[in-house]
């Protein structure tokens, strides 16, 4: 996300242009060797995806071309909240329609990999909003954008994290890892 917590179309500048969002690919010039390493790193242990249907049109689009490059991608399972795709030819896709909420209170309580969101802001925001967050891979770039989609939206409840990892790249994006802790805890300095 940028310093300003937008996180629209970080990849390219036709990946979402919606609200007229004419900065897409903003992360581009920031992407380094280092950040490869991170995202290696973090992709490396067997995982399932869990997407929006834009972002899950955005990674079908290229992943299952990319076999070699994105093994980890195409291997996992792919839920994708969608109230107007229900099929789609990259295997193992499976389509949440209703009950959405309820759906993904059902598979984070299964046996399995981690479940990883990628992209996908509006679906981050039905899961903040429900508490469904257990941990952060934040990618903090030193840019601001004024406006688009942001992380942090209107549906934010009060929620505290630690710092497990942190790390900045030598392009000055901050790699930091929340885990969720508990409440929000107040004080006073009276």
């Amino acid at each position: 996300m940028s310093l300003d917590g937008v996180m629209q179309a970080p990849g390219g500048p036709k990946e979402d242009t919606s609200g007229n969002f004419k900065l897409g690919g903003w992360t581009v010039p920031y992407f380094d060797e280092f950040l490869g390493t991170v995202m290696t790193k973090q992709m490396e242990k067997p995982f399932d995806l869990l997407l929006g249907r834009k972002t899950f049109d955005v990674f079908a689009s290229y992943w299952p071309n990319h076999k070699s490059e994105g093994k980890g991608i195409n291997d996992a399972t792919k839920y994708v909240v969608s109230t107007t795709l229900s099929k789609h030819t990259w295997e193992k896709s499976i389509f949440i329609k209703d009950n959405v909420v309820d759906e993904i209170k059902k598979l984070k309580t299964q046996n399995g990999p981690d479940l990883q969101v990628h992209g996908s802001s509006y679906l981050i925001q039905t899961l903040l909003t429900h508490d469904l967050v257990d941990e952060f891979w934040l990618k903090i770039f030193p840019v601001t954008l004024g406006s688009g989609k942001r992380l942090f939206g209107t549906g934010t409840i009060p929620l505290s994290f630690t710092v497990s990892e942190s790390q900045i790249s030598p392009n000055g994006t901050i790699i930091a890892t929340y885990k969720r802790r508990g409440d929000v805890k107040t004080g006073t300095y009276e």
